[in-house]
């Protein structure tokens, strides 16, 4: 996996479409709107540039902020793999929150880890990565965010 890389960019050097992006983040978190469709339609933005940027950009007190994040891991069904990957993140201090496991079909579990990062003793992609280096591990997701 290619290490993601973040920038500190300034509102005017964003293009219209990222900055209606976060206007339509911000009206469905404050919950002045409850659908994607109302939050792009008020701003003017379509859906489709709304989905392309909205797991991009994000408001730099959200970046500084965000301690619990969400992985999806397709793990392959081994003795011991479940408890490898878990002391893993434990090595690098990071405090399990909630665990998931599908049955394992054809040799592979997919596995939903929500984490607290606070504590943690590495960056998160850092993480990402020696989870991703373990044998058993297939593929690692990012696919939440939040405080």
């Amino acid at each position: 996996m290619t290490r993601k890389k973040f920038y500190l960019v300034r509102e005017d050097m964003l293009t219209e479409a990222m900055q209606k992006t976060l206007e339509a983040k911000a009206l469905l978190e404050s919950g002045k709107k409850r659908k994607i469709n109302e939050a792009v339609h008020e701003v003017g933005l379509s859906r489709s540039a709304f989905y392309k940027y909205k797991d991009g950009v994000f408001p730099f007190h959200t970046m500084t902020k965000e301690k619990i994040i969400t992985l999806s891991i397709n793990l392959e069904d081994r003795s011991g793999s479940l408890s490898a990957m878990l002391a893993t993140v434990a090595e690098a201090e990071a405090n399990v929150l909630t665990i998931n496991q599908t049955i394992p079909l054809q040799g592979r579990a997919n596995i939903t880890l929500s984490i607290d990062t606070a504590t943690m003793s590495l960056e998160i992609d850092e993480l990402v990565e020696k989870i991703e280096s373990m044998e058993a591990v297939e593929k690692v997701e990012l696919v939440g965010s939040g405080s």
